[in-house]
């Protein structure tokens, strides 16, 4: 199973410098998990930059993947994620996720660089 981070998705849309790295993850889509924290974070940011008609046809690809909602066992899972690797609590929020279904994070984002069962590669 494959989460990716938000800054994943837009590196994709954007088809920036990382988008490869991240196709693989985001085209298996019977195998992709999408924290509804991502959904948020995508959105907002297409939003900002081309607007709501855009964000809504980026997000809709999101939904391709299975869509997995926070309850109150992943947000306290998240909290001591934060805690211990000093993550901000959208990152926290992620990371849980992708723990509690035993899946790969998928990112770019350096507050994930050195933890267990995350994909990383630095951004260019």
């Amino acid at each position: 199973m494959n989460v990716v981070d938000s800054c994943g998705w837009l590196e994709y849309f954007a088809n920036a410098s990382n988008a490869e790295f991240f196709t693989p993850a985001i085209r298996d889509e019977a195998n992709l998990l999408v924290p509804s924290v991502c959904l948020y974070e995508v959105f907002k940011r297409i939003c900002q930059q081309q607007g709501k008609q855009a964000a809504l046809e980026g997000v809709s690809r999101l939904y391709r993947g299975t869509i997995i909602a926070m309850n109150d066992g992943l947000a306290l899972q998240a909290a001591q994620l934060s805690l211990t690797h000093n993550l901000p609590m959208a990152d926290s929020i992620i990371l849980a996720t992708a723990r509690a279904q035993n899946a790969i994070l998928w990112t770019q984002d350096e507050h994930f660089k050195n933890i267990e069962g995350v994909k990383y590669i630095e951004k260019k």
